[in-house]
């Protein structure tokens, strides 16, 4: 969901800029993962706001409805590591993906005890434990990671062009 779905790094830049008052871009972010990337890291994914005001990956929605009437969808998110996002992912997915029922979620700890035939996440741990098809959404901490037997995609357009 999150780098997928939610456009996390965008909402860590902008919550970063109120912290310390420096703008910066995703491509100063590259190679590191969030919690190096952005000094105040714990303090936003441990507020209440964080995940629910996500903004939207660029054509997610679009990108979301051809697959979900295309293959039967599940949105598969690790948010037991922050607790108090469980609410806040489900209200986020319940305002911008209508379509998707609450019977589509699931919200777990880890991912690899979820099987299916296709992955689409951004975080390599996630997929290298994966035995179907995987596709790695690129993000600033991933651009330099290979993830063995998985096709790299840029954006939600990539993925409607493969799938």
């Amino acid at each position: 969901m999150d780098g997928v779905l939610a456009d996390v790094y965008s909402q860590f830049l902008k919550l970063e800029a109120q912290e310390t008052g420096i703008l910066r871009t995703k491509e100063e972010t590259n190679g590191f993962i969030e919690s190096e990337a952005f000094p105040f890291y714990e303090k936003h994914v441990h507020s209440s706001v964080f995940f629910r005001t996500a903004p939207l990956m660029d054509r997610s929605v679009e990108g979301l409805d051809y697959l979900n009437r295309k293959y039967e969808v599940i949105i598969l998110s690790s948010a037991t590591e922050f607790p108090q996002s469980l609410m806040e992912k489900e209200l986020w997915l319940n305002e911008h993906y209508s379509f998707i029922s609450w019977e589509q979620m699931i919200f777990c700890g880890r991912k690899d005890v979820v099987q299916g035939d296709i992955m689409i996440d951004d975080h390599p741990k996630n997929l290298n434990l994966f035995s179907g098809e995987r596709i790695i959404f690129t993000q600033p901490h991933n651009i330099n990671v290979e993830v063995p037997e998985s096709k790299r995609v840029f954006n939600w357009d990539n993925i409607m062009d493969i799938l």
